[in-house]
């Protein structure tokens, strides 16, 4: 039997990223995956093909409605949809590839199959034949992801009612589109199909979208996907999905009242749960919290000495980008290095049109916690370079501590600031003030300008506004 000193269950973002690292600091180091491709959902289902989709319907939208503006006639303008299908599925399948050269360059043994505990040392590897071995190791990372949830009595068929994973491969667009839930991921794939000529209505539960992002951005953001032609019923309770001979029914409950709304698809978007069933757990003894995540201390450790948790499995944000950093820093504790991860600056990004990033504390937090604190605010519409690129809905604010100047939250919504928010992450990260972004040169015209004229009015100082 095969002995390592490293074993990663899961090749997601995560997974991949960990055992890269592990590799890389001297370990022996397997990982196992069971879809067959590594990148998890994030490259396979998730993230990636979801931006590729967003990229080529944001052009053909801003083709057919937006060029003549600027002197660009494009004549009769058409849509192949299973061409836009197969960039997103060749885009995916060059990286999961190149996820594969990054094990081989790294000497990381890549295994296919599902991984479960047979004890806390020892994993089972079920492949697709049937057949199954047995490996050994020292250290054992769980990085298994999450799946998408339903509803109650409401089953997800990819068809008809579709997760995001069905959202990605619709062989057709639908006339009329229906998605349960307010939150990004919803809200990116409404935003698709609504581009390509689908009516999109989302129906939340909560009286607003982006539960738990700063109200003012989530406010605003509602008015400008409005404006686009998204429709919302918020407040609004789904009481069941029933599919017919050409679509689906949804019945919901909203202001006392019960509504019924024919579409074409509807698109579960209601969140997502930890992959923790069939890893046998109870055989290695790893405990679970009340939520079905499993519980693990500051430094990612189950209550199993050898076995570490990461990524979606245990407390936090689903996001890819917080399960790699995670990765990175189990892999050093378990190499008797400093790992860390600063929950305080993972910023979280929705990829419509405008885009929103936000990081830190949202006003909200800050005054339930009776943190005193400024605010700096600049509109993307006096910003030089938006306005040139006919591109200017939207602001940025800034959020710092009233005695000190620390940045405490920074929350954008507008062109480009899903990169933008790096800046800003950084300077958290340093412990970094308004005063120091507004004290740094940006180069003129960028977007990024509005950064720093967001950080000069916390002192009352911006210039273009």
């Amino acid at each position: 039997m095969e002995e390592f000193d490293v074993l990663v269950i899961g090749g997601g973002p995560g997974g991949y990223v960990c055992a890269i690292r592990a590799a890389q600091l001297g370990n022996k180091t397997v990982c196992i995956e069971s879809r067959g491709t590594l990148g998890g959902t994030c490259l396979n289902v998730g993230c990636i093909p979801s931006k590729s989709l967003l990229h080529a319907s944001e052009m053909y939208s801003k083709a057919k409605n937006e060029f003549k503006d600027i002197g660009i006639n494009t004549g009769d303008l058409s849509l192949d949809l299973a061409k836009m299908m197969g960039h997103k599925d060749k885009s995916v399948d060059g990286l999961t590839k190149g996820i594969e050269f990054l094990f081989k360059k790294n000497k990381v043994t890549y295994l296919k199959g599902h991984g479960s505990f047979k004890d806390k040392n020892t994993i089972l590897v079920k492949d697709s034949s049937g057949s199954t071995q047995e490996i050994k190791a020292k250290n054992i990372v769980i990085a298994t992801g999450s799946s998408v949830v339903s509803l109650p009595n409401i089953n997800i068929d990819e068809e008809t009612i579709v997760s995001s994973t069905g959202a990605l491969a619709l062989k057709k667009i639908p006339k009329k589109l229906i998605v349960i839930g307010g939150g990004y991921i919803g809200l990116e794939m409404g935003s698709v199909w609504l581009r390509l000529g689908s009516e999109v209505e989302v129906i939340e539960y909560m009286d607003h979208i982006t539960p738990g992002m700063d109200k003012e951005i989530s406010d605003t953001f509602l008015k400008i996907l409005k404006k686009q032609g998204m429709k919302f019923h918020l407040s609004t309770k789904v009481l069941d999905v029933q599919k017919t001979s050409n679509g689906t029914i949804v019945t919901a409950e909203s202001n006392g009242q019960t509504i019924e709304i024919v579409s074409d698809i509807v698109l579960m978007s209601v969140g997502r749960k930890p992959n923790t069933d069939g890893l046998n757990l109870e055989s290695a003894g790893v405990k679970k919290d009340s939520k079905g995540r499993i519980s693990t201390d500051k430094k990612f450790k189950t209550n199993i000495e050898n076995i570490y948790a990461i990524g979606d499995v245990i407390e936090g944000p689903m996001l890819a980008h917080k399960a790699e950093d995670e990765g990175m820093a189990v892999a050093e504790i378990i190499s008797g290095k400093y790992g860390h991860v600063n929950y305080d600056t993972i910023p979280g990004v929705v990829y419509t049109s405008p885009e929103v990033a936000v990081v830190g504390k949202t006003e909200e937090e800050l005054k339930k916690a009776g943190i005193e604190y400024n605010v700096g605010k600049f509109p993307f519409v006096a910003n030089s370079r938006a306005k040139i690129n006919n591109d200017s809905d939207g602001f940025i604010k800034i959020l710092v501590d009233k005695n000190t100047d620390k940045i405490l939250g920074v929350h954008m919504i507008g062109p480009d600031v899903g990169t933008m928010i790096a800046e800003v992450v950084l300077a958290m990260e340093f412990g970094g003030s308004a005063e120091d972004i507004a004290r740094t040169c940006h180069a003129h015209p960028t977007l990024s300008e509005a950064v720093r004229e967001a950080a000069l009015a916390v002192d009352k100082r911006a210039i273009h506004f």
